[in-house]
């Protein structure tokens, strides 16, 4: 068959078609679309889930390839800080089934807390890495990194950025899935990790990795025979391809696939007549930093162009102009290659990152401003939707640090400075993956800091995909559903509520002021399913009392009201969820509710 795939589709079909049993892991973009294209598929071998974190994920993959199944994990790159234990762990145990530890990487960023490169982590945990350049190429690389994975008993990382996981490209293959027979889980001592066999295994773990240097290298590739060597691996190859068009006699291009471990011969082979090397990678030197020190190594001096010297940018991503842009100055504008080939690109207009039109969120998040209006307040944030209550008009956001952070950093904030309230917002899936550590520590040291859960009963960042709050699982049948407040509850934490951030909204905001009138540590719950996921029966509409004062506008920031031209207030009947905020706000009554059928 042939068929146009997205780049963490294709992955997903590989994986599918190469025999994986096991796939699991936490939504996260750009990684998101490898699992929900993988939930598609049904074998009797199969099984599919979406775990509560990535250490959580990988940890149970680990089991399974433990068992002999093939298993992959999947996340984006900060993910892979939460899965880094036992991933460092894994490469000393060791596996038995295949285990690949998908991630992608972020350049950009575009939504992410940091630009990391995930080869570095292969470096670092001396695990080898897959990086291809397309969706095509990504597809043909599972099976080998499969066999890599079991040969060696070790996990494999495959890393992609947003460009190769987001684009798309036609693939063609047989829709046949090959299946692999599970022995079982054979008890032997290799499986306990002991400081002692953990001597021996990372002496076995560096010789592992020089083995399979020469097998590996047959994934990288060399193209063309000018003196110029430019190296460059994942979509950079492809913005290099594009960039010395018309000068392709002047340059050789050493397309690296496996970043990590590179062949020391192989590299030496391709410098061997070179005038210069240019180095175009997005994110950290990897390549560079590696070849260098071969050539150092091996005394081979030859002038070096690339990030270390400042002529490669080390943040945000490449494009074809950039590397246009990147080769005329190295050659002082002698090539002449035109610039600006992206101009014809249509600019699409910057907007502010706001929440959603009716997102409950925004609700809870005034709630809790008027509530503490005048006071001296700390709003600590979390990674979510609820990231975007730092954006005016709300404005409730004061620290944003990564999955969790806001409780115990409420809690840092706290300690340091007694005098202040602080209130954390958490999403509910945020609660589930690494929230809950930090309320038992709020717990048991007594900070008194109060927390509010905004559950809106799903993963709404990353596509509505389920977690142990909703009861749901992947395929949306029926889990054990993990009700917050009795987690709360069983912590010991006493002092509760719960509110619908859509009920009225004055009511809302003194039951906030009562609840925060102690210093005690408490926990509200604003539970409130998200505005996406419920179709409307009515909307709002501006109508003749309006006095155009933009209180609505002003207070809300609710993006399904505007001004046209003549400085009239109107809401967009699409955009609107009919969640009736901007009414609590109208001095004049000036917003009203229209049911669908009028």
């Amino acid at each position: 068959m042939k068929k146009v795939l997205m780049g963490n589709e294709a992955v997903a079909y590989s994986l599918f078609i190469n025999g994986v049993n096991v796939a699991v892991g936490y939504p996260g973009t750009p990684s998101t679309e490898v699992i929900e294209t993988l939930k598609n598929f049904k074998d009797d071998d199969f099984y599919v889930e979406w775990s509560t974190n990535e250490k959580v994920a990988l940890e149970i993959a680990a089991g399974a390839s433990l068992a002999g199944a093939r298993a992959v994990a999947t996340m984006k790159q900060v993910g892979l800080n939460v899965a880094a234990d036992p991933l460092l762990s894994l490469t000393i145990v060791g596996v038995e089934g295949g285990l690949i530890v998908f991630v992608a990487d972020d350049p950009g960023p575009h939504s992410s807390q940091t630009e990391q490169d995930t080869r570095n982590f292969a470096r670092f945990c001396n695990l080898p890495v897959f990086d291809p350049s397309s969706p095509k190429e990504a597809f043909e690389l599972i099976k080998p990194a499969f066999e890599i994975s079991e040969k060696y008993k070790l996990p494999v990382l495959f890393r992609m950025t947003t460009r190769v996981c987001h684009s798309n490209q036609s693939v063609e293959f047989e829709f046949k899935r090959e299946k692999k027979k599970v022995k079982g889980f054979v008890k032997k001592p290799d499986w306990v990790i002991l400081p002692a066999l953990s001597y021996i295994k990372h002496v076995e773990l560096k010789q592992k990795l020089q083995n399979m240097k020469k097998e590996l290298s047959v994934y990288n590739k060399i193209e063309g025979r000018g003196k110029i060597g430019i190296i460059t691996g994942g979509v950079s190859y492809f913005y290099v391809k594009e960039a010395i068009k018309g000068y392709d006699d002047l340059f050789s291009i050493f397309k690296i696939t496996i970043p990590h471990p590179l062949d020391e011969e192989f590299i030496l082979e391709f410098v061997k007549d070179k005038e210069m090397l240019i180095f175009i990678e997005e994110l950290d030197p990897v390549l560079e930093e590696e070849v260098k020190l071969i050539l150092f190594e091996n005394g081979r001096i030859i002038s070096t162009y690339g990030k270390r010297n400042g002529y490669v940018p080390f943040a945000g991503e490449l494009d074809v102009d950039k590397v246009k842009d990147i080769l005329n100055r190295i050659f002082s504008n002698k090539l002449h290659i035109k610039e600006n080939t992206l101009t014809d690109i249509l600019q699409i207009p910057k907007r502010q990152a706001q929440l959603c039109a009716g997102c409950p969120h925004r609700n809870s998040f005034l709630v809790v401003k008027y509530a503490t209006k005048g006071q001296d307040v700390v709003f600590t944030g979390d990674i979510g939707c609820y990231t975007l209550g730092f954006a005016k008009p709300i404005s409730t956001t004061d620290t944003c640090l990564c999955m969790g952070a806001s409780i115990t950093m409420a809690q840092g904030l706290k300690i340091a400075d007694a005098s202040k309230k602080i209130i954390a917002f958490i999403g509910d899936s945020t609660f589930f993956h690494s929230g809950i550590t930090g309320l038992v520590n709020s717990y048991y040291n007594m900070h008194n800091i109060t927390v509010c859960i905004l559950d809106n009963l799903t993963t709404g960042m990353t596509g509505f995909q389920p977690h142990p709050g909703t009861g749901k699982k992947i395929y949306g049948e029926e889990g054990k559903k993990v009700n917050i407040e009795n987690i709360v509850k069983g912590i010991g934490i006493e002092k509760i509520l719960v509110i619908d951030p859509y009920s009225d909204f004055t009511e809302n905001v003194d039951k906030v002021r009562e609840f925060l009138n102690t210093e005690e540590l408490g926990v509200i719950v604003f539970r409130r399913e998200c505005a996406n996921l419920k179709s409307r029966k009515s909307y709002f509409k501006i109508n003749q009392n309006c006095l155009k004062c933009k209180v609505c506008i002003n207070v809300t920031g609710c993006p399904a009201i505007d001004e046209d031209e003549n400085g009239s207030i109107f809401i967009d009947s699409v955009l609107c969820k009919s969640c009736g905020l901007c009414k609590n706000f109208c001095p004049n009554n000036a917003i009203e509710k229209v049911m669908e059928n009028e």
